[in-house]
């Protein structure tokens, strides 16, 4: 399905609130003057507060399960609008609140 490439400056989060971040955009594609993301690339998640009876278990890391089918940065698939994550260690996807909206891909 075609989606909006996410970039930098998209606003992701765990599915709990915590604010992630990827770990290295790919500096050589701008979108929006900023780097885009790749599959390859981790996220951290900093802030999730989820709890299992009481006792902490964040949200630490996400990693990208689907991304762009067609579009590649460097040869790695670039991550869209509706690709699938999951984070470490609970399981729980990354979920895009919102990124730019000029360059879609598929």
């Amino acid at each position: 399905m075609p989606g909006f490439v996410v970039h930098l400056g998209a606003t992701v989060l765990c599915a709990h609130g915590g604010q992630a971040m990827p770990t290295s955009p790919n500096p050589r594609v701008l979108v929006s003057g900023q780097p885009v993301t790749t599959q390859a690339a981790p996220y951290t998640v900093a802030g999730c507060p989820f709890n299992v009876s009481g006792v902490l278990s964040p949200c630490v890391m996400g990693q990208w399960l689907t991304a762009s089918t067609r579009i590649l940065v460097g040869g790695v698939p670039v991550v869209l609008f509706d690709s699938q994550s999951m984070c470490a260690p609970n399981g729980t996807p990354l979920l895009i609140a919102s990124t730019q909206t000029r360059v879609t891909g598929m």
